[in-house]
């Protein structure tokens, strides 16, 4: 579009036509757009996102003056054509042309509506929109509606410009447009401070916390004014304003820190006031905050020993400058970024920054050049650019170092490498402002070569991937363990072996040895220190590599002289014992090695010394003094020692003492018999821990109330008690706390049975305890019962039946007054209402009296009561003809009363009866005016409800309610008052708090085809629901059975999605803490008779309403990250309407997410990014705060931990808790918020205040499967009993998840709630636990509140997650954290550290590594035959120590110890007997098989990431599982993992089996070999025994087809694993490829083992006749080369002879398997073969083949090439012919056509941004195929249900309708949207959906699927017969073929693709043997192309002669 500027117009302006002046360039468009949508605003592109706003204004003016909404979105396209006149943004020419069309439709269809031209018309709008929303109704409007009232005026004031020349605006408009521009920037739209407001001010900005804290940053007075560049002042409203200027700080992050610092000052300055008004806010206020805020600060100070520049001065306002500091660290905090993760680097930037401040405040002069400090202001992005850019460019060329994940640790500097480069002096090499050229800025980039330039050395710590970091960490615990073994191995090795020999002179001489063992061991440590931190020592300081050589010196001291000095004391020293003595002369002492260890000694009592002072410990750990710290280094590592002879009494020494005499001199046979022992010994502290946990957390748990009431019966029987529970927990102590009741005990619980368990608001009316209806249930019934059938006359007795039962004679009383009350409301005569009062007093007087059954019939009740029933339903009757049916009931009820039931009745009637009223017609109007609108009050209609069900309910309530999880959460809650917990404050003095949920694209709500998708078996989600929750279904129906279709699909969706891992079910949850803080709200301030009217009047009394509003917005706020909104919402997914629709429905909701956009700079577009918070606005978003990023944030780090990071900074509170997107949250959970928030208060001990507190969760997934039920008492075990040991005793809980609530303040001044660090920190959650500890923190936990959590509910799920948790474990290991907590911690702390983090995964490998060890050291004695010449012995046959040693590991192998704190805690919480019920249940469901199956996945993916790395977030669905997973898919996840295990310990146990004879006469080798089998049987069966509909034989049969076709298809570029062998293959062996050269050299030896089956077994045969010869052995070789050599040569035979010789090759065939037959039978017959033979040699080979599978790839990464041996091996051990390095060539064609419509109509059928969105697309892969040339080909279309084979000729077309096809290319237009088929070369084909093409045939191709045919058979001449009589004549194309690979569509755009062919091409054609190949097929075209005739007029070649190619092709 032409700008309109520079032409000539009339007086009123350009007329805005689109006629004359658009240009319009030829684009995709889509014709059916909606254009009423409101979507061309929210889905503009990035480049264009400024236009947004005019678009949203258009859309919402449009309802008023659609012509001035045309101008507005005119100027919108003008806008953005100027912005982008070439149209080469991301999706700019496809909006551009979509507006277009829309301007062009509305130019005709709109007409001005107030003038006759445009410009006056759009003048006139603007001035009536102002006058009638600004001048008059700005002051009745809300800010929210101003804020949008301003935004809209400025738009319009914009379009105005454009189409009214400047000097034809009206001055009244003009003046209105300077009044606007004035004031707009203060109408903005907020999120909780409408700071600025005018009109209606909130209820908020009227608390007087708010306003003195308004008033405190608002003193700017003291404060210097800047020199402004154009010589005038620029006022400022506030500090943060000043600071904004002096900095260059964004004015986003100014006004987001602006509203952070009022309500931190308010909510704090809160507590220490009473409510009144004042203005002040209090001096321990802001001193508080600035003291937690800058404790790190000062704490990095000094330890750098620098002065803070905290100063103040005499003389200055010291709040002014505290919040001013306070202020400043605010915005550099806000606007850091991914900085944020660096808490000292923030630090340095605040101590450099706030010096500045001094020297203006001051004015000094900078230190360095002399120079005064400026105070000119800077502009808005000066401090981004200047401060947080440099460093984030750092960081992001280390974070490319990482390449994905795929560099080792120490190639790179990670966010902690980064840090702690600030926590030395280098750091002020940097200078302020920080020089550029400083080494810390300079980074090697990728040279020319390739290679990346020389790395910076990693600060501090290398995490290097090796098994040494466990013993580096944890050298105390190792060092303990082998000093304990060596010891008992010492007194075992004597005989008897009994403890007693310790006092035994030479038995205590030899235990001395240990000191010999520590010195080695320290030696081992000191060197590990070296050499793990090498890559670190040129950023170590002198003192840290001093200290690192002393110790190793010191070290290598001790292990020589200790050596020395014990063998001086031997007498008649033998061996290496006198080699020692020797050494040092003659001189002998014998005292010489007691001094040595006395001096060695000294060190660790010392260190003993400190343990056991905690005092001195922790002030000689914060001295600063050199001798102490130089003490505590020498003393850190030694506290162990003094713990060394509690050596475990438990071991047994008897194997060790029977041992010690056998098989004395084969060191094979020691191996095999001790190394499974000493790696149990190893282990079984974690057996130990799991039985502590167990007993100790079930002790714990019942001194915390835990389980006191745990059923329905439990909670009747301790009713009464409960209201004063919930008052003294709940409710805040006042001197009100005794006129609270019972009423809102349970009035919140929305259950089904309510209407029973709820308790009535008010009982002022009622002179008894109002119980809930289901304690009350059946008791009227029983009354009327026992006074119908009671035949005395003595009015006590019946009375004392009634009141025998206390609920019984309350709900008497109550029926009676409530009845009482409900008649007399309902009449309105004064003679009606005379009548009940007499009736009344008639009763009450002869209960007085005690001759009630004198006066009264008990027998007329029945009929009185069935009355009653009548009335009370007709009351409650919505029917309009309801007021007589109520008049007939109650004249009924009326009469039965005082004729049936009343023996004087009659007297009573003529009591009460006027004196006029004689006549017939009056007495007929008895009760016939009675008050309707009563019956709809809502207070009434509860009573009347109430009523009903006391008179109804016949059954006892007892198991009401029936809904398990209501039963669960009712008596959870009532349990819970119980437990020890604050108490509550009131909600003004409460902690304010945040909750930050994390989102990228899981699921917000199910959609409905979500909800109605079938799967194989036909099953649905929603049916899936119904089957799980019957009740809850039934529920729901009965609640929406009057709502409307589209009502109750939206409701329905809500139903299922609150049963899912959702979005919406966790805002939901989230949301109920503001609902609870409002009701508390109004317990704290309403009055008494407010109170008794019920909450729900609380909408009538609108202050009390605002003022509860107010300050629940004051005290929470709920922001949910959703990283990618922004990308959502432009492309118009679901999820964003979804989430949309979540911030209109609550309004505290908030987004936040990470914009990307574009802008011009220097001429190029280039990409910048914001972070973004909006909330919903009326029908949209609005967007509140935008700060600029230096880049994109989630490329440095994780991507879960940078999503919370960009989003923290818009959070509120003192406190955050931090909440996973499948999370839940109860109503009755958030009352006790309050409550848990007051423990962050509470000090430890008088010291410290919690840093984080953990909460307990419920699982609330468990009902889905049998899995799901594992899963969830596994994980509840694990958040209840663990956690509650973790935090007491153990003191080693950290942050393991969400919900954890954290101290804010301290979190965010420390790096944040999670690190972010690539793969080290892949489990980001434990690591702020690590922080937080090391930093000082305090970890507390708390279960009297829980929150409900989703889990995995799948077997792959499952396993995903258990892998991934594995894997950051195996990073933990390597992290220094870990290490440094494992040196800092004391021993026992230690170790309850390491058997509760990584030392449960390294036991879990252990495990799997001690049945290894067992089973290859019985391999190796069996096939040695050692193992019966050791059985001859008779101590050996008699000994059965070994076998129950290792029973211990297979009781951790079972699983057995996940079970008894998972038992403990149900029998704890629900009971013992259901927790053995719950056990034997799992154990029939094969929990054991499920456990068994997870220890497996912990072992190997554990294992792995240490060896070679290759962790990564495995992304678990978290969805239903209603689909059955195919085998493929389990072998693709399992196979390395378990399947290939299982084979392997199957075929050791076969081994074991058929020839070992060791302990089969011992039970326990039953028990032994057993959970060997087990495990096998578990790894090889779980997956397929928990597939849903896994033993269904018709899927078996389809997993069985899956599976062959999967194993047979080739892979290569482009295929993923998921649809060939070969590729998966290359993906499984990926991280081998990127390991060091040790893991690779591990991986090889370890893949030897498989060739001790061949050795062992082929002696064991028959054939080989006991022969020991090494022939044997090379025979067995020869067998397996032939084996290999035949399939190869039949491999190459059927791919070179099976087409043109094909009968040869089957005489070839043949006569193989002929000499085979001979073969075989020469060796039965001769060479004595047997049939066991041939199994036993498949034991032998298998194994084999795997290693040579194994072998050759690794050793084909290590040397970095393939040779053909390694291929042909990988391809015939591999079970499927397959070329590891080949790829997919797709054969193209081309047939050029004249006429091109077929093109143009195929791509209307596209939408005109398809490339843009595809390309953007992640779920689908297209390829783009270029058919440039020709070739023989063959191509298969679909055509009307039939296939059409184009096969090597020309097409020739004649048919009888010629409109339907005319040419070839018409066969494509008819099939798009189809499946079509390329036959390519080598019986291969590709099938795919055909999208767009154009007359090139370049073609766009979906759902692209490579399948292999049987074989392709083609005639040279082909006649086939088309659908409508279409003949097609088959000809040969002329022309060769270019190759394209087959690539993802979003990898490559079709520019790239058209470059990616030519030189896939080039690659192809220098081929040798495809360069034969073609040879001969050009050969053979040649020849037949003499005989093709090309005479058909229809069609038109371009023919390249092809007799010329075979020429071409041998040059």
């Amino acid at each position: 579009m032409a700008s309109s500027s520079g032409t000539k117009y009339d007086d009123m302006g350009p007329p805005r036509s689109l006629s004359t002046r658009i240009t319009r360039t030829p684009t995709m468009m889509n014709p059916n757009v909606d254009e009423n949508a409101s979507a061309d605003s929210e889905q503009v592109p990035s480049s264009l996102s400024s236009i947004a706003p005019i678009l949203r204004v258009a859309n919402e003016i449009e309802k008023d003056n659609r012509r001035v909404a045309y101008l507005c979105r005119f100027h919108a396209f003008e806008k953005a054509h100027t912005m982008d006149p070439k149209s080469s943004g991301r999706g700019v020419r496809q909006f551009k042309t979509y507006l277009l069309h829309r301007l062009e439709k509305e130019e005709v269809e709109t007409q001005p509506q107030l003038a006759k031209n445009d410009p006056r018309e759009i003048q006139k709008f603007y001035q009536n929109f102002y006058e009638t929303n600004i001048k008059e109704g700005l002051h009745t409007k809300k800010p929210e509606e101003v804020a949008k009232i301003y935004q809209t005026a400025t738009v319009l004031y914009d379009v105005l410009k454009t189409v009214v020349p400047h000097t034809k605006i009206d001055e009244e408009t003009q003046r209105y447009a300077r009044d606007v521009e004035q004031k707009r920037e203060q109408y903005t739209h907020y999120n909780i401070l409408p700071l600025y407001a005018v009109g209606v001010k909130p209820a908020i900005m009227e608390l007087p916390e708010i306003k003195a804290a308004l008033r405190a940053i608002r003193n700017v007075g003291n404060l210097p004014i800047l020199r402004m560049p154009e010589e005038k002042d620029k006022s400022v409203n506030d500090m943060l304003e000043w600071l904004s200027s002096v900095f260059g700080f964004q004015k986003g992050n100014v006004a987001n820190q602006r509203e952070h610092l009022i309500l931190l000052l308010a909510n704090i300055d809160a507590r220490h006031k009473d409510v009144q008004d004042y203005e002040e806010l209090d001096p321990d206020t802001v001193q508080q905050l600035m003291t937690k805020i800058f404790k790190n600060y000062c704490s990095w100070c000094n330890y750098l020993h620098v002065t803070s520049n905290l100063l103040f001065p005499p003389g200055t306002d010291m709040q002014q400058l505290e919040i001013l500091y306070i202020g400043l660290y605010l915005l550099i905090w806000g606007e850091a970024s991914n900085i944020r993760f660096m808490p000292e680097c923030l630090c340095y930037i605040f101590h450099n920054m706030v010096n500045e401040i001094h020297g203006i405040l001051f004015s000094n002069v900078h230190p360095v050049s002399g120079d005064a400090y400026q105070t000119t202001p800077r502009d808005e992005e000066s401090f981004l650019r200047d401060v947080v850019t440099p460093i984030y460019d750092v960081m992001l060329k280390e974070a490319r170092r990482n390449k994905g994940g795929k560099a080792s640790h120490s190639a790179w500097r990670n966010y902690d490498d980064l840090n702690e480069y600030f926590w030395s002096q280098k750091c002020f090499k940097l200078g302020w402002p920080m020089d550029r050229n400083a080494d810390f800025f300079v980074h090697s980039d990728a040279n020319t070569s390739g290679n990346m330039g020389k790395r910076k050395p990693k600060t501090n710590f290398v995490e290097i991937r090796t098994f040494w970091h466990l013993y580096r960490s944890f050298d105390r615990m190792w060092i303990f363990f082998i000093l304990a073994l060596q010891a008992m191995i010492i007194v075992a090795w004597h005989q008897g072996g009994s403890l007693a020999l310790l006092f035994d002179e030479d038995v205590f001489k030899s235990i001395l040895t240990i000191f010999i063992t520590l010195a080695i061991l320290n030696f081992v440590q000191a060197t590990l220190d070296i050499i793990l931190s090498w890559y670190a020592w040129k950023s170590l300081k002198f003192t840290q590599i001093l200290r690192y050589i002393l110790k190793f010196i010191v070290a290598a001291f001790w292990v020589v002289v200790l050596p020395i000095g014990y063998s001086r004391s031997v007498q008649n020293p033998t061996g290496l014992v006198r080699y020692f003595s020797t050494l040092g002369g003659n001189w002998r002492n014998q005292s010489f090695y007691n001094y040595c260890v006395a001096i060695y000694l000294i060190p660790n009592i010392l260190a003993m010394l400190i343990f056991l002072l905690p005092p001195l410990r922790r002030t000689m750990e914060r001295s600063n003094w050199r001798i102490v710290t130089l003490l505590m280094w020498w003393s850190q590592a030694s506290t162990f020692l003094a713990f060394v002879v509690l050596m475990d009494s438990g071991f047994d020494f008897d194997p060790i003492s029977r041992f010690n005499h056998v098989v004395t001199h084969n060191i094979g046979v020691v191996i095999a018999i001790w190394a499974p022992i000493l790696m149990v010994y190893f282990m079984d502290t974690q057996i130990w821990y799991a039985i502590f946990t167990t007993f100790i957390g079930g002790i714990y748990g019942a001194f915390s109330h835990l389980g006191e009431i745990r059923t329905l019966g439990m909670l009747r029987s301790r009713f009464e008690a409960i209201p004063s529970a919930f008052c003294k927990r709940l409710v805040p102590s006042t001197e009100e706390t005794d006129k609270q009741d019972h009423s809102v005990l349970l009035s919140f619980l929305p259950f089904t049975e309510k209407d029973l368990l709820l308790v009535p608001y008010s009982s002022n009316t009622v002179s008894v305890v109002q119980w809930p209806p289901f304690l009350l249930a059946s008791k009227i019934p029983i009354a009327l019962d026992m006074a119908k059938d009671f035949k005395g006359t003595d009015d006590a007795e019946l009375f004392r039946k009634i009141e025998s039962d206390d609920h019984m004679r309350s709900a008497v009383i109550e029926c009676y007054e409530t009845l009482r009350d409900i008649i007399y409301g309902l009449i309105q005569g004064d003679w009606e209402k005379r009548i009940i009062n007499e009736i009344c007093h008639e009763v009450e007087v002869s209960i007085q009296q005690k001759r009630f059954l004198a006066q009264f019939r008990m027998s007329g009740l029945p009929l009185l009561n069935s009355r009653l029933e009548n009335f009370l339903s007709s009351l409650l009757s919505h029917s309009e003809e309801i007021e007589h049916k109520i008049i007939n009931v109650l004249q009924d009820i009326i009469e039965i009363i005082t004729q049936d039931v009343m023996k004087n009745g009659h007297e009573i009637l003529e009591k009460a009866q006027p004196y006029h009223a004689d006549n017939q017609n009056e007495k007929k109007e008895r009760f016939a005016k009675i008050n309707i609108p009563l019956t709809r009050t809502r207070s009434w209609r509860e009573k009347v409800v109430r009523l009903r069900l006391l008179l109804t309910v016949k059954e006892s309530a007892i198991n009401v309610p029936m809904n398990l999880e209501a039963r669960r959460r009712i008596t959870f809650f009532t349990n819970s008052l119980y437990m020890k917990m604050p108490s509550a404050p009131k909600v003004r003095n409460m902690l304010s708090f945040s909750v930050l949920t994390p989102y990228y694209t899981e699921e917000v709500l199910y959609s409905e085809v979500d909800l109605n998708k079938e799967n194989e078996d036909g099953i649905t989600i929603l049916f899936y629901l119904q089957k799980i929750y019957p009740d809850e279904w039934k529920n729901f129906e009965a609640r929406i059975k009057d709502c409307s279709p589209k009502d109750r699909i939206e409701h329905t969706r809500h139903w299922v999605s609150n049963r899912g891992q959702t979005l919406s079910r966790t805002v939901r949850g989230m949301m109920y803490y503001k609902e609870a803080l409002e009701l508390q709200c109004y317990l704290d301030f309403a009055e008494e008779e407010a109170m008794t009217d019920g909450y729900w009047t609380i909408d009538m009394n609108k202050p009390l309403r605002d003022r509860a509003q107010a300050l629940a917005d004051l005290k929470f706020t709920y922001v949910v990250s959703c990283q990618i909104y922004g990308a959502q919402k432009k492309a118009g997914l679901s999820n964003y309407s979804n989430i949309l629709n979540l911030m209109l429905t609550h309004s505290s909701l908030r987004v936040a997410y990470i914009d990307e956009g574009e802008e011009k700079i220097d001429g190029k577009s280039e990409k910048v990014f914001y972070s973004v918070l909006v909330k919903g606005g009326d029908k949209l978003d609005e967007e509140i705060y935008r700060i600029k990023l230096p880049g994109p944030p989630t490329q440095i780090g994780e991507g879960k931990p940078e999503n919370q990071n960009h989003a923290i900074i818009f959070t509120r509170g003192e406190a955050l808790q931090t909440i996973d997107m499948n999370q839940d949250n109860y109503l009755e959970e958030a009352f006790k918020m309050r409550n848990v928030l007051e423990e962050l208060l509470k000090t430890h001990r008088g010291q410290r205040t919690p840093t984080i507190l953990g909460l307990r969760e419920h699982i609330f997934t468990g009902s889905v499967s049998s899995l799901a039920w594992f899963m969830s008492n596994q994980e509840t075990s694990f958040v209840t009993i663990g956690q509650r040991v973790l935090a007491n005793p153990l003191r080693v809980r950290f942050h393991y998840g969400h919900p954890d609530i954290f101290d804010r303040i301290f979190h965010i001044t420390r790096g944040g709630i999670s690190k972010a660090s690539k793969i080290i920190n892949l489990s980001e959650d434990i690591f702020s636990g690590y922080n937080s500890t090391l930093r000082g923190g305090f970890i507390k936990h708390r279960e009297y509140i829980q929150v409900g959590k989703g889990r995995d509910v799948g077997m792959n799920q499952i396993s995903l997650f258990e892998a991934k948790v594995a894997n950051g474990n195996g990073e933990q290991t390597l992290s220094r954290d870990v290490y440094r907590l494992g040196r800092r911690f004391d021993f026992y702390r230690m170790l309850s550290f390491y058997f509760t983090t990584v030392g449960f995964y390294f036991s879990s490998m252990v495990t799997v590594l001690t049945v290894y060890l067992f089973l290859y050291g019985r391999l190796y004695m069996v096939l040695s035959g050692l193992e019966q010449r050791i059985l001859q012995s008779p101590i050996v046959r008699q000994s059965k120590a070994l076998e129950e040693a290792l029973a211990t590991q297979s009781v951790f192998q079972l699983g057995l110890l996940l079970v008894l704190p998972m038992v403990m805690e149900i029998g704890l919480e629900r009971g013992f007997r259901t927790a053995l019920l719950d056990f034997v249940i799992m154990q029939l469901q094969l929990a054991s098989v499920f456990f068994t199956f997870q220890l497996g996945t912990k072992a190997h993916y554990y294992g792995r990431t240490i060896l070679h790395g290759g962790s990564k977030y495995r992304a678990t669905g978290r969805g239903f599982v209603v689909f059955h997973a195919k085998f493929a898919e389990n072998y693709r996840m399992y196979s390395r993992s378990h399947f290939v295990k299982g084979l392997e310990l199957a075929i050791l146990l076969v081994i074991y089996q058929v020839y070992g004879q060791s302990y089969r006469s011992s039970k326990l080798y039953l028990f032994v070999t057993f959970s060997m089998w087990f495990l096998v049987a578990s790894w090889l069966f779980a997956p397929f025994v928990f597939n849903p509909s896994g033993f269904d034989w018709q899927k078996t049969v389809d997993d069985w087809a899956d599976w062959k076709r999967w194993m047979g298809n080739r892979g290569g570029i482009g295929i993923s694993p998921e649809k060939s062998w070969e590729s998966w293959w290359e993906g499984e062996q990926e991280h081998l490829k990127h390991t060091n050269i040790r893991g690779r050299v591990l991986e090889i030896i370890l893949s030897l083992r498989f060739f001790l089956y061949q050795y062992g077994i082929v002696y064991q045969l028959d054939i080989s006749h006991d022969s020991k010869s090494i022939v044997v052995y090379g025979l067995s070789w020869f067998v397996m080369a032939t084996a290999l050599l035949v399939l190869k040569m039949v491999s190459m035979g059927r791919r070179r002879f099976g087409v043109d010789f094909q009968l040869m090759f089957r005489i070839l065939k043949v006569l193989l398997f002929l000499g085979f037959i001979s073969v075989m039978t020469v060796l039965f017959l001769v060479c004595g073969l047997s049939i066991s033979d041939l199994f036993a040699a498949l034991l032998a080979f298998l194994p084999t083949g795997w290693a040579l599978l194994l072998g050759v790839h690794e050793g084909h990464e290590i040397m970095g090439f393939d040779n053909g041996v390694g291929k042909s091996i990988r391809m015939r051990n591999g079970t499927c012919n397959f070329h590891a390095d080949s790829y997919i060539i797709v054969v193209p064609f081309r047939i050029r056509v004249p006429n091109t419509s077929a093109f143009q109509s195929s791509l209307q059928q596209r939408s005109p941004d398809f490339y843009d969105s595809r390309r953007e697309e992640r779920q689908d892969s297209y390829i783009h195929l270029n058919l440039l040339t020709h070739m023989p080909f063959a191509l298969e279309l679909k055509y009307d249900q039939q296939i059409l084979f184009f096969p090597p000729q020309f097409i020739t077309i004649t048919s009888e309708e010629e409109s339907v096809v005319k040419e070839p290319l018409d066969l494509i237009r008819l099939s798009l949207d189809e499946r079509i088929y390329f036959k390519l070369r080598s019986d291969r084909e590709l099938r795919d959906k055909l999208h767009a093409y154009d007359q090139h045939l370049n073609m766009i191709l979906g759902d692209v699927e490579e399948i292999r045919l049987w074989r392709l058979m083609m005639k040279l001449t082909r006649r086939l017969s088309g659908p409508q009589g279409a003949q097609f004549h088959l000809c040969l194309l002329e022309e060769t073929a270019s190759y394209c690979s087959l690539l993802p569509l979003r990898l490559l755009d079709p520019s790239q693709l058209h470059i990616l062919l030519i030189c896939s091409c080039f690659l192809t054609f220098s081929t040798l043997g495809f360069i034969g190949i073609f040879i001969t097929v050009s050969d053979w075209v040649c020849r037949w192309f003499t005989v093709a005739n090309f005479t058909d007029s229809a069609l038109q070649f371009s023919c390249f002669p092809l007799a010329n190619l075979k020429s071409i092709v041998a040059l």
